[in-house]
């Protein structure tokens, strides 16, 4: 772990794990905090439904290398009447529980990072702390990418090309402009596999409020990212790609991805410890994900080297094995059935 950095603030990265099937992500997530010396814990909330095999496995982690620490947190669910349907994929069901990472005032913190348990850290992301937010009852976040280049029949009609906030970027350098009450609709969407913000007593009873009186849970599709969108409405500020990269944005944001300049990589969809990357080269379940899910094993694989040789008996060792390379490799690639977006593609304001 990277020396301490002496501030006014107790900062960390926190990140939500529900699911035993996540633990290898959560780990590399880890292990890439401290390959590039990031000097803030990784505060780790679970729920028991994660078992006890798994928390196992991250108290060894916590105990013998540092970076992790732990919570326990309960499940935040909607009332009855609000139960969601809408949902795109089951495993989004239980992610308003991600939610209690503005809990955790209670700890101490006075501003942090959350980070979903799908990413992994290519160069030290500690300048995602000094990144501008207007107010603290704001939040930094990235635009969602609303693109659907494969035409996914989940989203709704204005999900396109043309209405997308990356398409009028043309160099890696560029953010978007910030949000106005002006802006498209699309615009006002963000991504919450990271969020930078400043966890507050206040702050969380105004989201407990808002959580327990909207009419809209049961419809969100992406539950709390529509929930952020929504709570944060007027009150997030754009942040670089580069912090919150996803995997698909390398061929479909061509113009603005740079590999030199990506801090932060999310692995979307179909998750790169669930499959060998295959012998032509191929990964993601339309095989265009290769080179990003290869890159996700080097580092597995340079991980458990280094385990081995210092704990060769490790619970957490054998639990994560036990949980990668679960499923037969995907054998086809599907061309994009679109040409990507850019700057001229952007449609007029309506």
């Amino acid at each position: 772990m990277g020396s301490v950095t002496a501030s006014p603030e107790k900062r960390c990265w926190v990140t939500l794990v529900t699911k035993p099937s996540y633990l290898p992500g959560v780990m590399i997530l880890a292990h890439t905090l401290d390959q590039h010396k990031s000097s803030y814990p990784l505060l780790v909330q679970y729920t028991d439904s994660l078992g006890d095999k798994a928390v196992a496995a991250l108290r060894e982690e916590a105990e013998n290398y540092g970076r992790i620490q732990l919570e326990r947190v309960p499940l935040l669910l909607p009332r009855k009447d609000q139960e969601n349907t809408g949902s795109v994929a089951d495993r989004f069901k239980d992610t308003f529980t991600k939610l209690r990472a503005f809990e955790i005032y209670r700890l101490g913190f006075t501003r942090a990072v959350f980070l979903d348990a799908d990413v992994a850290v290519f160069q030290n992301p500690d300048d995602i702390f000094e990144c501008k937010i207007p107010c603290q009852d704001w939040i930094g976040a990235n635009h969602a990418c609303v693109c659907n280049l494969d035409r996914d029949l989940w989203a709704p009609p204005e999900w396109h090309k043309g209405n997308c906030a990356y398409t009028p970027l043309n160099r890696p350098d560029e953010v978007a402009p910030e949000i106005t009450p002006e802006s498209r609709p699309t615009y006002h969407l963000l991504n919450s596999g990271m969020f930078v913000f400043y966890p507050s007593e206040q702050l969380w009873n105004s989201m407990l409020r808002f959580f327990h009186t909207s009419d809209q849970l049961k419809n969100y599709q992406f539950p709390d990212q529509d929930f952020l969108a929504a709570f944060f409405r007027g009150k997030w500020y754009p942040l670089s790609w580069k912090y919150n990269a996803l995997k698909t944005m390398r061929y479909w944001h061509p113009r603005i991805w740079s590999d030199d300049k990506l801090v932060v990589l999310h692995y979307i969809v179909d998750k790169p410890w669930e499959r060998q990357v295959g012998p032509d080269g191929l990964a993601g379940h339309l095989g265009r994900d290769g080179v990003t899910h290869q890159w996700w094993w080097n580092i597995y694989h340079e991980r458990r080297t280094q385990r081995r040789e210092r704990q060769p008996n490790s619970v957490g060792l054998l639990t994560v094995d036990e949980l990668v390379d679960t499923e037969e490799p995907f054998k086809e690639k599907i061309p994009l059935p679109q040409e990507v977006g850019k700057p001229e593609d952007v449609l007029p304001s309506t």
